[in-house]
């Protein structure tokens, strides 16, 4: 009798030794008692689609992929959710038994679940929806608001033709707003999202003005480094429900696990202790 092999996963990168998703899957692996690893892999850019396509021979079930193969990775893999497509980068890889690599992008479900845990009276028609910046990351929040039903986007980025393109490709609910009138844009806007890396730790602050901050509205930060930036803060002060960028690491990495490893993990305290401890 061939004993069952032991289901490998992991987290592709360059650089990756700051990946937090080892400390997440290692501790779902472990409560779930489930047989199986986890593991982080620096792969450059040239290596990238020979490796890829090597993995499933040595007995893994699929990988998370981060800065800077999001977007390459879609060029490689047999087979593209429409999701993945319309954000223009996959984050999770399914290798099927039959060789093919299944490209996913799970960050806009993330995004959108980790609000529901944190402001679970969050409505998502019940106004506009005001997004800073106009990334990769801005991409799977603007796909997944749309998806659940907000009317109306308001978007500014300090480089407006990045925000003019996301216009493009994602239609008439978004509307562009001039990086310096960006304070204005949250005017009635029932949920504010920062997608910037403005207020990480090591990165420049955010100066957008946040006077007209509505009392009740969801505002949430995709930075979790500080777990509390000072956006939050300042929203928190102002009477808003604030929701830190923890729980969409957390919440994006369940489809996958479930996946590979065939059973949905929680994202509770322990699973956020396990990250915030690494």
């Amino acid at each position: 009798m061939t004993e069952k092999r032991i289901p490998l996963a992991g987290v592709i990168g360059n650089p990756i030794e700051h990946s937090k998703s080892p400390a997440l899957h290692t501790h779902w692996l472990k409560t779930l008692g489930i047989r199986g690893h986890y593991i982080p892999m620096r792969i450059e850019r040239e290596d990238l689609e020979s490796v890829l396509r090597s993995l499933h021979k040595a007995g893994f079930v699929g990988v998370n992929v981060t800065i800077p193969h999001k977007e390459l990775v879609l060029e490689i893999a047999d087979i593209v959710t429409d999701r993945a497509a319309l954000i223009g980068a996959a984050n999770t890889l399914i290798f099927r038994k039959d060789g093919k690599i299944h490209a996913d992008n799970t960050d806009g479900f993330g995004f959108i679940e980790n609000l529901r845990q944190g402001a679970p009276g969050w409505n998502p028609v019940a106004g506009p929806a005001a997004v800073l910046g106009a990334g990769g990351a801005a991409r799977a929040v603007i796909a997944s608001l749309l998806e659940v039903g907000v009317q109306e986007i308001r978007l500014a980025n300090r480089t407006r033709s990045r925000a003019e393109s996301l216009r493009a490709d994602f239609g008439s609910k978004i509307t562009v707003v001039d990086w310096v009138q960006a304070g204005n844009m949250l005017d009635g806007a029932t949920t504010v999202v920062n997608t910037t890396s403005l207020g990480m730790v090591g990165k420049k602050e955010m100066r957008v003005p946040l006077d007209a901050l509505m009392s009740g509205a969801v505002v949430t930060d995709l930075v979790y480094t500080p777990l509390i930036t000072p956006f939050l803060k300042t929203a928190a002060e102002m009477g808003c429900i604030t929701v830190d960028g923890m729980g969409m690491l957390l919440h994006q990495a369940t489809p996958g696990f479930k996946r590979w490893f065939g059973a949905r993990p929680s994202v509770d305290d322990a699973a956020r202790k396990a990250v915030l401890d690494q």
